[in-house]
């Protein structure tokens, strides 16, 4: 490929400027708009070995650059595409689609290499998990899902394949596609279809059991985007819904998806959770959705730039934290009601522990399950259902 070596250097010069202070991706979009003289084609090639880098994690952290570039492609790429000229006919001839074959002549080639050098917290993951599998999974991007809403169950397949965008049944009323997929002019998100995660979609399951008079009280405590807003509503019919963020864009930018959604909230507050002197939603409610904010570690595949900066002590933070909200929110379940506890994190300390602290706040747990992502090229997320006695 043509300027293959430039694109190498300029990646260099981003990955030495970016301190993991921002997303990578608003970083790059800020130094593009800044540097004119890349086109579109450029940015998509340097962007790639931006991402790449971050793919090792923690391994190998002080291999120069381009050796760490150089091997992170050869570990993410099922062939050598469009950067065959970096390589010897040696890695060449050793590059196929059997992962466990290019990390095997990875770790002879880099003997300090190991797939656990890559995510080296297994010993504080969440039961159940596979460390090696969930490490290697950072070596590529998941897909883009969709939940099909209803209504729209027929005519959205239909949509996709009228305008060529090859796609997949992951699971009911879900779909996966190739991440960057562009949907805007073919489908109306929110009303027809959410961009959520499968494993985020599927923690829809833990509300099977959710049982109320019509309609269902429910406080999205920690509402974000509302994607777990809207589950409800499609899930549970008839609800009355109260939202509340921290962040008061956030709020702004919610009114308006649920009003693409075709849905509201009769109550939105802004309110930290975390403290006991703030604002509260009065009453009590049929179920209380808690999305902690956490490490995201389930989620490092997306965004590998997290994992390399990402510093344990953190974790203890994150605990504190949605031990604060769930004791302020768990007030609020009406009695015999739910509160629904989930997180995007793969750390125990953030899912399991936290649900051995709420139990004695007068809660029973009804289940417990991890949704592991990285043998379905999705996110890895943790939930928990409780009642309150």
């Amino acid at each position: 490929m043509q300027y293959v070596h430039q694109y190498l250097r300029s990646a260099e010069a981003i990955c030495g400027l970016y301190d993991g202070a921002q997303p990578l991706a608003s970083f790059l979009k800020q130094y593009f708009q800044q540097n004119k003289k890349y086109g579109s084609k450029d940015r998509r090639h340097i962007g790639h070995l931006c991402y790449v880098y971050y793919r090792l994690g923690k391994a190998l952290r002080d291999l120069p650059f381009r050796e760490r570039v150089k091997l992170a492609l050869f570990l993410c790429e099922t062939d050598p595409g469009n950067w065959k000229e970096l390589f010897s006919e040696e890695w060449l001839a050793n590059w196929s689609g059997d992962m466990p074959h290019r990390i095997s002549f990875a770790t002879a080639f880099y003997p300090s290499f190991s797939v656990d050098a890559v995510f080296p917290w297994r010993d504080q993951l969440s039961a159940g998990l596979d460390a090696a599998r969930f490490s290697v999974s950072h070596f590529s991007q998941p897909d883009l899902f969709l939940r099909v809403r209803p209504g729209y169950e027929a005519s959205v397949p239909g949509k996709l394949k009228a305008a060529g965008i090859a796609f997949s049944t992951a699971g009911p009323n879900c779909i996966a596609l190739p991440n960057g997929t562009k949907l805007d002019a073919v489908l109306s998100q929110d009303k027809e279809v959410v961009v959520q995660d499968l494993n985020s979609q599927r923690t829809g399951e833990l509300l099977g059991v959710v049982q109320s008079k019509r309609p269902i009280t429910i406080w999205d405590a920690c509402a974000a985007s509302g994607g777990k807003s809207i589950l409800a509503k499609d899930l549970l019919g008839d609800i009355v819904l109260t939202v509340s963020d921290l962040r008061p864009s956030i709020m702004h930018n919610l009114q308006k998806r649920f009003e693409r959604a075709g849905m509201k909230a009769q109550y939105a507050l802004v309110t930290d959770l975390s403290k006991q002197d703030t604002p509260r939603p009065k009453g009590s409610f049929d179920l209380v959705i808690c999305d902690a904010p956490c490490s995201g570690s389930g989620t490092w595949a997306r965004t590998p730039e997290q994992l390399y900066f990402f510093e344990p002590s953190r974790i203890a933070d994150y605990a504190a934290l949605q031990r604060a909200i769930l004791h302020n929110t768990a007030a609020q379940v009406s009695a015999g009601g739910y509160l629904l506890y989930l997180t995007c994190s793969v750390f125990a300390e953030e899912n399991e522990m936290q649900v051995e602290k709420l139990l004695p706040l007068g809660f029973e747990l009804i289940e417990l399950r991890s949704f592991t992502g990285y043998d379905k090229r999705a996110d890895s997320l943790f939930g928990a259902l409780f009642r309150k006695l």
